[in-house]
Formats: structure tokens, sequence, C-alpha cells
């Protein structure tokens, strides 16, 4: 970085210790653009929006996170990389930003457990078999060894890829409660070997990604990264170790470290109420990780509204870079008037349902919902459009939806409160509906050649009474045997039962089978789900009804007595 601090402002160039000069010290930061084509490729419309930002005078534009496998994705409309299948359409993507004379890094992310179930085809996976307290995101399971180093491989593939393509660094997402923040973190990380434990164990990941980047691409490539000051959880990754573990990343050849914080279970990266009364809310833990960072400069983003403040931050050396984010989704050439000095304030509207004081499960969503809004402004610049600061709230409520479910409307804290007498009811309902609605449903599909084997009856010996007990269960039979799904896993009770008392019989028609039935807990729910018709229509709606499951199904096999 530059040490000629007398003069440092917003309009100073910053050097990088890999050889890159960024032209100033505003940084367009990373946001979810959801822009991909249907196959997860760059599509067109990014070339449209970085165009905008790449000319908008950034000393630095970071992308939105980059998925390293498709077959675990964050958002719908990720952008994913596993090789070089859509190299030419990355080179236009960074191309379209460069050519504004602004240096481009793309940001790599793996969700790890925050997979979104909508369009995540595989069980979600992490350092431990943990559930997020996130409606809607079902239990990971845990990953093996052998898993975690194919997945720091292909954070290198993706990073190589992105030079070829003309990206001039990466930035590896460590924040906001994805993968590598999950293995930080002791309240996701439990593992018992050389990648959990202490803190030098729950480190280890993120530096061997580092390593594994640095090897796969050239020393005048940037490798920067996105870290919490802390996940802010009572237990979790605190400041403290944040601070340890920069001083480990800074030994790795990091060109730029930027502070962030907080994650879906506790989003101050959504710039709620208790951090809206300040400016720049994690510029104080950058004044505490300074010395930590030594040389390598930092990047703080989060709440930075008028000139006056970055300005200061960067004057002091608290921070070598200001991070904006939902600010240039409105006013993409923003950082140009900051850093000549004709803006005094940037404008980010707080956009929220308008709902009665009283409803505190509005409350808990609207920060959700400011970030869409904000994601809905990036795809109108996409199309083309101008971004529209008086789109009301419940358009992009709408979108929220359409996206995501209604599981982005729940709320966290009541969804974590199961009344037992409710559960026992929803399982009542459930079973009524089964045998009064879905039956005479699947009899009148069935008459019309319309297969499916969704509903059939379980026999299980009940664990505490010892009595023959029969169920209805989702089932598809083959020359040997069933596959079922159990919508409550272990939990429910004739998934209990054979965890018990594997000896089962199942009704294939008028006749009973006799078996012995296993958890397969790795096999894929949805997918699974899907054969259980061969309407491809029937099928797919199947399979959607197991996706947005509030419970953790499994799927069972049942292997017939010869």
């Amino acid at each position: 970085m530059s040490l000629d601090t007398d003069v440092i402002d917003l309009h100073s160039p910053l050097t990088l210790a890999c050889g890159q000069i960024l032209p100033n010290r505003v940084m367009k930061a990373a946001l979810s653009e959801g822009l991909s084509t249907a196959e997860h490729g760059p599509d067109s419309r990014l070339e449209t929006l970085y165009r905008q930002w790449g000319a908008g005078g950034y000393g630095l534009v970071v992308t939105g996170n980059v998925m390293v496998d498709r077959s675990h994705l964050g958002e719908p409309g990720n952008v994913v990389i596993e090789d070089d299948r859509d190299r030419d359409a990355l080179a236009r993507w960074a191309k379209a930003t460069s050519d504004g004379g602004a240096p481009i890094w793309m940001q790599l992310n793996h969700p790890g457990r925050q997979a979104n179930p909508l369009v995540t085809r595989s069980k979600p996976v992490a350092p431990s078999a943990i559930a997020p307290n996130i409606p809607g995101i079902p239990a990971p399971r845990a990953l093996s060894e052998n898993e975690i180093h194919e997945i720091i491989g292909r954070f290198a593939t993706a990073a190589a890829v992105a030079e070829t393509a003309g990206f001039d660094g990466v930035q590896i997402h460590g924040a906001h409660g994805y993968l590598v923040s999950q293995f930080l973190s002791p309240l996701s990380n439990r593992r018992d070997d050389t990648w959990g434990g202490d803190l030098d164990g729950r480190m280890r990941f993120v530096l061997e990604v580092v390593r594994a980047i640095r090897a796969a691409v050239s020393p005048s490539f940037a490798v920067g990264i996105k870290l919490n000051s802390a996940d802010f959880q009572r237990g979790g990754f605190s400041e403290e170790e944040s601070r340890i573990t920069v001083e480990h990343l800074v030994r790795e050849s990091i060109d730029l470290i930027e502070i962030s914080g907080g994650s879906y279970e506790s989003p101050a990266m959504m710039g709620t109420a208790s951090t809206r009364d300040r400016e720049a809310y994690f510029l104080e833990y950058a004044r505490t990780v300074r010395d930590a960072a030594g040389a390598v400069p930092l990047a703080v983003t989060g709440g930075f509204r008028t000139r006056s403040v970055m300005s200061s931050a960067v004057r002091s050396g608290e921070c070598d870079m200001v991070g904006l984010g939902r600010p240039t989704a409105l006013a993409p050439a923003v950082a140009s008037s900051l850093v000549d000095g004709t803006l005094d304030r940037v404008e980010s509207p707080r956009v929220a349902l308008r709902v009665p004081s009283m409803a505190g499960a509005f409350k808990q969503i609207n920060g959700a919902l400011d970030l869409q809004w904000h994601t809905d402004q990036l795809q109108l610049i996409g199309a083309g459009q101008q971004p529209n600061s008086s789109r009301p709230a419940w358009k992009t409520a709408a979108t929220m939806m359409q996206r995501n479910g209604w599981d982005a409307f729940r709320n966290r804290r009541s969804a974590a409160r199961t009344d037992t007498s409710a559960a026992v009811a929803k399982f009542r309902r459930e079973r009524w509906i089964g045998k009064h609605i879905a039956n005479p449903i699947v009899n009148g599909l069935t008459s019309i050649g319309v297969r499916t084997s969704l509903v059939t009856d379980i026999e299980t010996v009940g664990r505490k009474s010892g009595l023959r007990r029969q169920v209805p269960v989702s089932a598809v039979f083959d020359d040997t045997g069933a596959w079922l799904i159990s919508q409550h896993g272990t939990r429910s009770g004739w998934g209990a039962n054979i965890t018990d008392e594997p000896r089962i019989r199942l009704r294939a028609g008028t006749r009973w089978l006799t078996g012995t039935a296993t958890f397969v807990p790795d096999d894929d729910v949805a997918l699974r789900a899907r054969t259980f018709s061969n309407n491809p229509v029937l099928g797919r709606l199947i399979e959607a009804g197991f996706r947005a499951l509030q419970t953790d199904p499994i799927s069972v096999r049942v292997e017939f007595d010869v």
C-alpha cells in the first residue's frame, strides 16, 4: 500500500502487494445480482450493468458472489464457475467493466449450509451437521475430508478461470454465514479433526483456500477476502478470533481485506435499525485490527453515507478503501462525484413494508426486503432501464415470494418455537389430507393414466407400545423393494419406529409386502420425489413440494424379503 499518508484521500491511488494499482479509494462492494443464464453462466445483462459501474469512477469493482459448485447455490440467478465452459461470456463481463477504467474482481463463494433449497439439488453441506436458524433451510450433512479438499480445489479452479477471462483478481467470501465463515465459527464447526476444534483448526479451511488460489494464479493477480469482524451471535466467531485470523491471513500474500459482519441468522450486514444510528458501523473494529493487518490494506463496507466520514476514515488510516454497496444500485456512477468532491452525501432509502407498529413478525423481514429491493434495481439496470427509487416495497415483496418462496417472509424466532400441540395438530391434519384428499386425487390420476405411487401405507411396530401401526407414506416401487420418504426424518412416528425395529410391511395395491427399511440420509430427497410419477409436470410438482417442506425429509430404502 502507499506510504505517503500525508496526502491520502479518496482520490489517492492504492498500490497492492501483487503490484496492482487501484486508481482511487472507493470500492463498489459485492451485491448479489441474480443475473445468470438458466445454465448459471453470465447473462448479457451483467455486461449492461457492469458497463455502468466500470465507468462510474470506482477504484475497484467487486462482483456479486459467484458460486464454485452448481450443486450448491446461495440464490436463484447465481453465476457458477466449475470449468472454462463460459469463458467467452466471462470475458465479455470483465471487459465491459475494465473498458470504463475500473479494475474488476470476482467474488467467489460456496453457501455451505445456507444453500437455497429452491435452487439447490443436493443436500446442503457444512463443517458439521448443524442446521442454521433460518426458516426453510434444512439441516446439512457434515463434509468428509475428501470433500473439503475438493471444495478447496473448486475455489482454485474458479480463480484460474477468472484470470484467463480477464478479471483482475478474486475476493473470497469469508463472511455472512457462508461456508468459509461456517468453518471459522465454533457454532457451526464442531468437528473434532484438524478442520475444527480450536481457532487454529477452524482457520485451516480459509488458509488452504487462499494457498490453493495463490498457487493457481499468477503473482500479479490480486487475491482478497471479505471477512466478518464477528458473527454477532453468543458463542460464535468473535472480534478477537477475527483479529487473530487476520494476523494469519496477512502471511498468505493477501492483497486486500474487506471488513464486514453478521450472517443471515444475525444480519448486521443488512443495516438494521441499531446499526443505522451511526455511519460506518464496522469502522470501529477496523481500528482495532489495523495493527494485525500490517501493510495489507483494509476496506470497510457498511453504513458510509457522507463524504466527510469516508474521507476522514481514509485520511486517518483507519481503513484504506471505502466500500459502497446499496447506494451504487441507485447511482451507479456515485464514486465519480465522491472522488472529485462534488457530492457530500450518498442516498440509500430504507425499504420496509408499512405495517402497524405491533406487527413484530413483519419487522423481522424488512432487512431482507431492503436487500431484495436493491437487487431489483440492479436487474432494472441490467435490462437497460433506469433504477427506480420510488419502487413500492410490495412489488419487491412479490419478487421475494417469486424467487424464494413463502420462507422469505417467515419469522425466524416464531419458526424456532414449535408448540407441541401445534405439531400434533399438524400431523393429524396431514394424515387427514392424505386419506381424504391425496388418495382420491391419486386414484383419479391413475384412472386417466397418470401413474403415481405418492400415497400408500406402511405398517411398523410401535417403539413404546409394541403394537402394529399403519400410516400413509410416500413411496415408489421397483423390482427388489421401494423408496419411501419420511417427511420428518427420524422424528416422525413411523421413522422413529423403524429406527428401533426396521422390519416393516408395505402396501402395494391390495397386497402387503414384508421387508427391511433403512434410512439413506445422503439421498437427494427432492430428486427422489420426482421419480414418484411418470408424468413430468406432476413429477416436478412433487419435487418442488418436497423442496419447500419446513421439515427435514429423509429417503428410506425398503428391501423386500425374497
